[in-house]
């Protein structure tokens, strides 16, 4: 449900290919350089600073031999295990936010910077020691996201907290974890409890975009990525977005992107 580590050139398990995670991940980064590449967005690494990435989005790291710093992994379930208020996630404004970037923060206070590397710290420490340390983990990951949250600059939060805001953040947090059943806005205002025109509503005030749109754009992305990093055919893409005619999904994509999904791979190929 968690685990703090060190984050440095000799992890064994770097990927380098965007790939997407089931869970929250914070990533506290000391020293070093390149770049995060988050959903489509590209974003200079400048130490000392912190990334905050939501289940589903997909990256790739592009980072110098001297890279240094710490990952915070852990699950929903994990952070909201004694909380009343099962919305507190989405409250925070780097995870699902609703303007669809993911910029870091940038610790610019040596005092901010030496507390919160001191809770990564502590969290390695007590990773795996006994059973307890559960609850000395979730309190040190309680602090690193309310200090980041305290410190995150106000140009960055695109909208005030409210409740608008949330239902909007677990729209898209829907999107992220059912986008391979192409489902339609109704049936995901159903999930959320609420009429279609109301979801709508609260999407295009607060994104500026339509609620389809949003769907849509997922599902797009989601293609592009499976077309440029797999060897999956048109046909078992088509499947897994849960498209009945690999014909009508071919003309949908050329609709949105303006060529072929086969086509797009190959042009993709040449650039890479």
């Amino acid at each position: 449900m968690y685990q703090v580590e060190v984050f440095d050139a000799n992890r064994h398990f770097q990927v380098t290919y965007p790939h997407r995670h089931d869970f929250y991940e914070v990533l506290y980064l000391s020293n070093g350089s390149g770049f995060h590449i988050i959903d489509s967005n590209k974003y200079e690494i400048k130490p000392p600073c912190i990334f905050f990435l939501s289940p589903g989005q997909a990256h790739r790291l592009e980072f110098s031999s001297d890279i240094d710093g710490f990952i915070f992994l852990f699950t929903a379930e994990f952070y909201l295990l004694n909380q009343s208020n099962k919305n507190k996630l989405l409250e925070f404004p780097f995870f699902f936010s609703v303007s669809q970037n993911s910029p870091p923060l940038v610790i610019k206070d040596k005092d901010d910077d030496v507390f919160i590397r001191t809770l990564f710290i502590r969290g390695c420490k007590e990773t795996g020691k006994y059973e307890e340390s559960g609850e000395i983990i979730h309190s040190v990951l309680e602090l690193i996201l309310l200090t980041c949250s305290s410190l995150y600059p106000e140009e960055l939060i695109t909208v005030q907290k409210g409740k608008g805001q949330i239902i909007v953040k677990r729209f898209l947090k829907l999107i992220e974890e059912n986008y391979q059943n192409n489902l339609s806005v109704t049936e995901y205002a159903n999930m959320l409890a609420i009429s279609p025109n109301h979801l709508t509503q609260m999407v295009k005030q607060i994104t500026g975009k339509t609620s389809i749109g949003l769907l849509q754009e997922k599902l797009i992305a989601e293609t592009k990525r499976l077309l440029i990093h797999t060897n999956l055919s048109v046909s078992e893409i088509s499947d897994m977005m849960s498209f009945d005619d690999q014909s009508y999904f071919t003309k949908y994509f050329k609709n949105k992107v303006g060529i072929t999904p086969n086509q797009y791979r190959k042009e993709s190929l040449k650039t890479t």
